[in-house]
């Protein structure tokens, strides 16, 4: 079975955004499955590519918490699904890169000088960056309040 026509177009669109293009095939899969969980060997069968491939998005998806290995009883093989809240998961990890780049800004702007031209745009940047890092969580904790209140 291959991937469908809108689920190849959100992998698209994930390798877009900045995600490889076989680990953006992997997430579409477990994302567009009927089943609830895959083993690296469906998922690998299902897009037509190597194991290799499989295991190194798995890994890729694993480690920013997007998906989770599930005990399967009676099966020998490791099984994988998305993991539960795990967009909010995903942004939640991103207050780091948010952070870094804050930081990145202002030392910057202590190189480039406050009254410059760079010392201006990467003032901008340390004020947007500034901003996400203090309201981010706050939006990630409303909507999961909301979703719990469904």
């Amino acid at each position: 079975m291959a991937l469908s026509g809108p689920a190849e177009k959100l992998a698209l669109t994930l390798a877009e955004g900045g995600l490889q293009r076989m680990t953006a095939r992997v997430l579409a899969a477990l994302l567009f499955t009927d089943q609830e969980t895959m083993t690296a060997g469906e998922i690998a069968d299902t897009l037509a590519i190597s194991s290799g491939s499989v295991s190194t998005a798995i890994k890729s998806l694993a480690t920013v918490g997007l998906i989770e290995r599930v005990p399967a009883p009676g099966s020998r093989r490791e099984h994988f699904r998305l993991r539960e809240g795990a967009w909010a998961t995903l942004m939640s990890g991103q207050n780091a890169m948010i952070g870094s780049l804050r930081e990145a800004a202002e030392e910057g702007i202590t190189v480039a000088g406050a009254g410059s031209l760079a010392g201006a745009r990467l003032a901008e940047m340390r004020d947007f960056y500034d901003y996400l890092w203090r309201e981010l969580p706050a939006l990630i904790d409303r909507w999961r309040d909301d979703k719990g209140d469904q």
